[in-house]
C-alpha cells in the first residue's frame, strides 16, 4: 500500500502551513484541509481569553466551562450563570449535513453575504437510501438526489465552504477523523454533532438558522449550560462496551434529564475507553437532551490523533492539558455514578432510547410487555457505532459462531461509518467476515437509522421487532412501520442476537448449538482498537472551494419539486393574537420525527412549501387519538393535518398547537419549526421544550411558550380559541397572558417563555433571518 505522508506547521494566531502529501497516485490531489482541522490551533488565544475570564469569577472550573468560557465573544463583560444567562460564544466551525444544509445555505444565500466567516463543510450523507447494497444504492442515490448533489456542490464553491461527495461517510465520523481537535467548539445541523466530545470537543447540535448566524460572523446564543457530571470507575471489559455506559446513562436521566446541561465524563474509568468508544457516548447524549457531551484530554485521544495523522495536534494540545481537563474540586449542578466493573449489557427499547434492559432481563421482561420476541433484522454501524473497534469486535463473534458452523440467521446490515473505515475494514478482512456471516454491507452513509431504508420483508402495520446499533427508536423511526419495535444497543449485541434470532438469548450465559449438534457459548468480543497497518483513506471523496468562488452560478430551478428560494416571513403587526385556532392538541411524545417525518420525506428538505405537507401527520390527536386526522374548525369536517393548517392560512385564521412534555425531542431538524411558521402557525403551547427545537422556533419568529401550570393543559380543548394578550409589553423572564375561550366559559392562564432581548427582536421582526436583513440594510418585510 503506497504511504501517505503529512507535514504540518499549524501555530496558533497564523494561517501558516507547510504540507506535503503522497496519496494514492489514481487519486487527484486535494486540499489539505481534509486532513487538518483546517483553522490554526486557537490554543494561546483560548488561554488568554479564560485567563480573563478567571479574572472576574472565583473557585475552579469544570472542563465544559472552560471550553465554553474560551470561545466568549466579549470575556471582560460577558455575564455568566449556570443555567440563567445567555452567552455569546465564537465556534471555530461549522459543519452540515446535506438534508439540514439545504435549508440553511437557502438561508445563508438569502442574506445576501459573499461566502463564510468560519471553516465550514457540508456532508453529504442523509440522502442515501438503502435498498441492496452499498454500491448500487450509491449509484441510485447520485442519480435521484443530482440536482440537490448539484446545488449543494455549487453553493459549497461559490461561499467557500468544503463539500464531502455522497459515499464519504456520516458527517460525524468525517469530523472525528479530520477536523476534530481537543479544545474545539464547533456546531453542526445535526442532533448527533456532540459526537467529537469523544475526541474533546464541545460539538453542539443546533438548527440552520443558529449555523447562519455563524457562518455570517454573528455570535452564537447559548443558555449557559449547567454540567452534569458522570463519574466512571471500573474498566470496560467482556461484553460490556462504551454503548453501554450512555444507554444506562440514557435510564438514569431519562429522555429530558439532560436538557440544558452539558454531560462531563471523568473519573478513573475514562482510560478505560478508547477514543471512539468515547464518541459513541457522546454521540447519543443527544438522546437525553443533553447540549453535549465531553471527555477530558487523555491519552486514547493522542493515540487516536496519532493514528489519524493528527499527531501534531496531540503534542501542541498535551501543552494546553490543564486547560482541556477540569480543575481538581470543580463543582457540578448533579452527579451520577457509573462502575463499569459491574455495568451489565443494555438493551434499550421499544418506541424510546431511555427504557433499558439489562440482557439478563431482555427475555422475561420482552415476554411480560408483549413484544415480539422473534427478530426480524439486525443492524449495525451508524454514525454512532461504525469505527474500526466496533466493526472488529462484531467480526471476532461473527469469526466465532462460523468456527461452529453458524451465522446470523436473520438479515444483517452492516453500515461502515466513512470511506476511510470502509476502506480499512475491506483491506483486513473485516468486512469479508461480516459477509461471510450473512451481512449485506450498506453505502457510507445514515441509512436505515434516519428512515432512509427501503425495507421489503414486513407489511405497513406488522408487529415486529429488530436490533440496532444506532441512537435512536421513535415509533416509525427506521422504517415508517409504527408496529416495529426497535431495540438499541451495541453493535456486539445487535451481532449476537443476530445468530439465536430472539431477544431472551443472553450471550453471556446462554448455549448456542453448532452445526456438529455440540452446545458452545460465544466469546466475549475482541479487537483492535486501532489498524495495526494504519488507515486506507480510500476513495477520495472531498471537494475543496476554489480560491476565487465569485463567478460559481448556484441555480435553483422555480419549476424544482426539490428546493424553493426562501421568501421573507412576515413581520409581527404589533397587535395581539386574538382567538387563534387549535390546529392539534397534540397527545403524548411529540418529537422533530412527529412533527416533520424524515424516511421519504427528506427529499424535499429543501422546498419548504413541499416538505410541508408532513407538518404533524405523526403526532397523536388527542381528540380522537388518531394521527394526521384533525377537525377543521371552520368546516367542521376532519381532514390531514397539513390540509387543515393550509385552510387556516388561505382564510387568514392564525393557529397554534399544544403539546406535553419535552416537545421537539431527537433530531435538529429546523424543519419542524419552518413548516408551522410557513403555513400559518404563530405559537406552540407546551408543558416543556427540547433545547434544539425551543431555539428553532424563536428563528422564525414563533412564539415557544411553556404552561407555568402544566394542569393548564387540560383546560385546553380541540375547539378553544386562545388569545395572547399585552404582547407589546412582551420582556425577558415576563409570563404571557393568555385566556381559553370554551364553550363553557373561558379561563384566564399564564405561559412563560426563555426569550432573551435579542430573542424578542427576531419574534418582532418576524424571524432571526429578518433581523440580520434589518440591521445589514438589506429589509426584512415579506415581498
Amino acid at each position: 500500500m503506497a504511504q501517505r505522508t503529512q507535514r504540518y506547521i499549524c501555530l496558533a494566531g497564523s494561517m501558516v502551513r507547510q504540507f506535503h502529501l503522497a496519496r494514492y497516485p489514481r487519486y487527484k490531489k486535494v486540499s489539505m484541509s481534509n486532513f487538518d482541522c483546517g483553522i490554526p490551533l486557537p490554543y494561546e488565544k483560548m488561554k488568554e481569553t479564560l485567563e480573563c475570564v478567571k479574572a472576574r469569577l472565583t473557585g475552579p472550573l469544570t472542563l465544559s466551562e472552560k471550553l465554553l468560557y474560551a470561545h466568549l465573544d466579549e470575556p471582560h463583560t460577558q455575564e455568566i450563570e449556570r443555567g440563567k444567562t445567555y452567552l455569546r460564544l465564537r465556534p471555530d466551525r461549522v459543519a452540515l449535513q446535506d438534508a439540514t444544509a439545504q435549508m440553511t445555505l437557502l438561508q445563508f444565500i438569502s442574506s445576501g453575504l459573499k461566502k463564510v466567516a468560519v471553516p465550514s463543510t457540508v456532508h453529504c450523507d442523509h440522502l442515501i437510501e438503502a435498498q441492496i447494497s452499498g454500491e448500487k444504492d450509491l449509484a441510485r442515490a447520485k442519480k435521484d438526489n443530482k440536482e440537490v448533489y448539484d446545488f449543494l456542490s455549487s453553493t459549497c464553491a461559490k461561499y467557500n465552504l468544503g463539500f464531502w461527495k455522497p459515499g464519504s461517510g456520516i458527517i460525524h465520523q468525517i469530523i472525528l477523523e479530520n477536523y476534530a481537535f481537543p479544545g474545539l467548539l464547533m456546531i453542526g445541523t445535526d442532533s448527533h454533532t456532540p459526537n467529537g466530545g469523544g475526541l474533546g470537543c464541545l460539538c453542539v447540535g443546533v438548527g440552520g438558522a443558529d449555523a447562519v448566524d455563524v457562518m455570517a460572523n454573528i455570535p452564537w446564543e447559548l443558555k449557559c449550560p449547567t454540567v452534569i457530571g458522570c463519574h466512571l470507575t471500573g474498566k470496560i471489559s467482556g461484553w460490556t462496551s462504551p454503548k453501554d455506559v450512555i444507554l444506562k446513562v440514557a435510564e438514569i436521566l431519562t429522555v429530558k434529564g439532560g436538557t440544558g446541561a452539558i454531560v462531563e465524563y471523568h473519573g478513573p474509568g475514562v482510560e478505560s475507553i478508547s477514543c471512539t468508544g468515547m464518541a459513541t457516548i457522546t454521540n447519543m447524549g443527544a438522546e437525553i437532551g443533553a447540549t453535549t457531551s465531553v471527555f477530558p484530554y487523555n491519552e486514547r485521544m493522542v493515540t487516536y490523533l496519532g493514528a489519524t495523522g493528527r499527531a501534531h495536534i496531540a503534542a501542541e494540545a498535551m501543552k494546553y492539558k490543564d486547560m482541556l481537563t477540569a480543575d481538581k474540586g470543580c463543582k457540578y449542578d448533579q452527579v451520577i455514578e457509573i462502575n463499569l466493573d459491574t455495568l451489565e449489557p443494555l438493551v434499550n427499547g421499544p418506541f424510546t432510547p431511555d427504557l433499558a434492559h439489562p440482557i439478563s432481563k431482555l427475555g422475561a421482561n420482552s415476554e411480560k410487555n408483549g413484544y415480539p420476541m422473534d427478530i426480524k433484522v439486525s443492524l449495525i454501524g451508524s454514525c454512532t457505532n461504525s469505527s474500526y473497534e466496533d466493526m472488529g469486535r462484531c467480526a471476532s463473534i461473527a469469526t466465532d459462531a462460523l468456527s461452529h458452523g453458524l451465522k446470523a440467521c436473520v438479515p444483517f446490515n452492516v453500515t461502515p461509518g466513512s470511506e476511510q473505515v470502509r476502506a480499512t475494514i475491506a483491506r483486513d478482512g473485516i468486512i469479508e467476515v461480516l459477509e461471510k456471516f450473512g451481512g449485506t454491507v450498506l453505502a457510507n452513509a445514515c441509512g436505515p437509522c434516519i428512515g432512509q431504508w427501503d425495507r421489503k420483508d414486513v407489511k405497513m402495520g406488522e408487529k415486529n421487532t429488530i436490533v440496532t446499533s444506532y441512537n435512536r427508536n421513535f415509533t416509525g423511526r427506521n422504517d415508517a412501520n409504527p408496529a416495529t419495535h426497535c431495540f438499541v444497543t451495541s453493535p456486539e449485541m445487535a451481532t449476537a442476537l443476530a445468530i439465536a434470532g430472539r431477544l431472551d438469548f443472553n450471550p453471556l450465559a446462554d448455549e448456542l448449538q453448532g452445526a456438529d449438534g455440540k452446545m458452545f457459548k460465544l466469546k466475549a468480543p475482541h479487537a483492535e482498537e486501532l489498524p495495526a497497518k494504519g488507515f486506507d483513506p480510500g476513495e477520495d471523496t472531498y471537494q475543496a472551494p476554489p480560491e476565487k468562488g465569485d463567478d460559481v452560478k448556484v441555480n435553483v430551478d422555480p419549476k424544482s419539486e426539490r428546493l424553493q428560494i426562501l421568501e421573507p416571513f412576515e413581520k409581527w403587526d404589533g397587535k395581539d393574537y386574538i382567538d387563534l385556532v387549535v390546529l392539534i392538541k397534540i397527545k403524548g411524545k411529540c418529537t422533530t420525527d412527529h412533527i416533520s417525518a424524515a424516511g421519504p420525506w427528506l427529499k424535499y428538505r429543501g422546498h419548504l412549501d413541499n416538505i410541508s405537507n408532513n407538518l404533524f401527520i405523526g403526532a397523536t390527536n388527542a381528540e380522537n387519538n388518531e394521527m394526521n386526522k384533525v377537525k377543521n374548525q371552520k368546516s367542521g369536517q376532519f381532514d390531514a393535518v397539513p390540509a387543515v393548517a393550509r385552510d387556516y392560512k388561505a382564510n387568514k385564521m392564525r393557529w397554534c398547537a399544544v403539546g406535553e412534555e419535552n416537545y421537539g425531542e431527537g433530531s435538529s431538524r429546523e424543519h419542524a419549526a419552518l413548516e408551522p411558521r410557513h403555513l400559518g402557525g404563530v405559537a406552540i403551547i407546551v408543558k416543556s421544550f427540547a433545547r434544539i427545537h425551543e431555539t428553532n422556533l424563536k428563528k422564525q419568529g414563533m412564539l415557544a411558550l411553556t404552561f407555568a401550570n402544566p394542569g393548564d393543559y387540560d383546560k385546553i380543548q380541540p375547539t378553544s380559541k386562545i388569545s395572547l394578550l399585552n404582547l407589546k409589553d412582551l420582556a425577558p423572564g415576563k409570563p404571557v397572558d393568555a385566556e381559553i375561550k370554551n364553550n363553557g366559559g373561558g379561563d384566564k392562564i399564564q405561559l412563560n417563555h426563555t426569550l432573551n432581548e435579542q430573542q424578542i427582536k427576531w419574534f418582532q421582526a418576524g424571524s432571526a433571518l429578518n433581523l440580520m436583513k434589518e440591521l445589514s440594510g438589506k429589509g426584512g418585510d415579506k415581498k
